[in-house]
């Protein structure tokens, strides 16, 4: 295996006061060279069911979502050896560097989808950066065991770290 790369940058502004962070991109997603970029994850309906808004579809729409909604959103990983799309196969992580996104943006909380990014963040960037992120179930189609409405009513915590009242 040979390290590769992460080919998606950040998406934040200076209004983001959630940070959600995955693991690394899954082929799909380095392949559309966007964030959940394969048709089964069920991340972008599950945003759009929490701050009940029409899923976004492009590109465009999706960071329109994601900032309107004061989201940042990026990965724990900046590089690393893996197989396919399977975070259990990750090897030689390195972490990307939080800092533009912290020192830009005033972040009430950082999440991570699934126990993986979980693991990565606590092991990798947590201890660099002194601050504790809430754990998500992961919306990959590889997580089976809850249903799109489960991830809808526990990923709805995220509503509650946001200042004022978002469109």
């Amino acid at each position: 295996m040979t390290a590769i790369f992460h080919p998606i940058p950040p998406i934040y502004d200076e209004h983001s006061e959630i940070l959600i962070l995955g693991s690394f991109p899954s082929v799909k997603s380095r392949e559309a060279q966007f964030f959940y970029g394969h048709p089964q994850n069920r991340f972008w309906r599950v945003v759009a069911a929490v701050f009940e808004q029409d899923v976004p579809r492009t590109f465009e729409e999706k960071k329109a979502f994601l900032l309107r909604n004061r989201i940042a959103l990026w990965d724990v990983i900046a590089s690393c050896e893996i197989e396919g799309s399977s975070d259990q196969t990750i090897r030689d992580a390195v972490p990307n560097d939080l800092t533009p996104i912290l020192s830009t943006a005033n972040i009430r909380q950082i999440f991570v989808n699934g126990r993986k990014a979980e693991q990565l963040f606590n092991r990798l960037i947590a201890p660099t950066i002194g601050r504790k992120a809430i754990c998500l179930p992961s919306t990959s189609p590889a997580n089976a065991a809850k249903s799109l409405e489960q991830l809808i009513r526990e990923w709805s915590v995220i509503r509650d770290f946001r200042s004022g009242d978002a469109p």
